[in-house]
């Protein structure tokens, strides 16, 4: 399992953090602020960080950027408020995902391992790697290095990073059945986008953006009782 840093000034809000990811199998150590998290840092291998937006001295965003800049780490921030200032700043320092505080640990835990799985070394033979260049997905284009979908006129579809998600995950797997569970891990929510651990629903909103006839789709079929398929053309 993952080592984590679980860095937070609250000591009470830190250990039962740590005690739950530890129950669930992960490899656990508390921090209360900058100092402690760069020994900890230095002294093993770190695959993520857990890491409270407000704390006194250094902060969050400042903590975030220094990870970013000197080590090669997941970092899920933890923010006290649900402001949007606060989102997009931390996303702009580094940050793989947030979560507004006071937060389910259940979820906090399925952040942890989408953010994991997305970090996570591809090979040339990994079904997970998105390779560069465009993918057709029925009338438009994906393309894999900007993140875009793009329309038969070069306008790219204005898609949230989950609807994105899905799209490069059929796109790049045509003539492939993905399963549910599978779409989930490779299409976690992100942001504002509601935690819903029901594929279905996402799919369905995902036809009604691009499907010319969402009841009669034609980008992604249903494999009932297995899971979605984007016909090989």
């Amino acid at each position: 399992m993952a080592d984590i840093i679980v860095v937070d000034d609250e000591t009470d809000v830190a250990f039962m953090i740590a005690d739950y990811l530890q129950a669930k199998g992960y490899r656990i150590r508390t921090a209360s602020g900058g100092a402690e998290l760069r020994e900890a840092i230095a002294a093993a291998k770190t695959d993520l960080v857990v890491l409270d937006l407000n704390m006194p001295g250094e902060n969050g965003f400042s903590l975030a950027r220094w990870l970013r800049e000197h080590h090669d780490t997941g970092i899920l921030m933890l923010t006290g408020a649900d402001s949007v200032f606060d989102k997009v700043a931390g996303l702009e320092v580094g940050a793989d995902d947030y979560l507004a505080k006071p937060f389910a640990p259940v979820e906090l835990e399925a952040r942890i391992a989408a953010v994991l799985r997305r970090r996570r070394p591809k090979g040339p033979n990994d079904a997970d790697a998105l390779p560069a260049g465009h993918f057709a997905f029925g009338t438009y284009a994906f393309d894999a290095r900007a993140r875009n979908l793009i329309d038969a006129d070069g306008v790219a579809i204005p898609l949230t990073p989950m609807e994105l998600d899905l799209v490069a995950a059929f796109a790049t797997r045509a003539g492939q059945v993905i399963g549910r569970d599978e779409l989930l891990d490779l299409a976690p929510p992100r942001g504002d986008e509601p935690f819903d651990r029901s594929i279905d629903s996402r799919i369905t909103r995902l036809r009604r953006r691009l499907e010319k006839d969402p009841a009669k789709p034609d980008l992604i079929k249903t494999i009932r009782g297995v899971g979605y398929l984007y016909p090989k053309r």
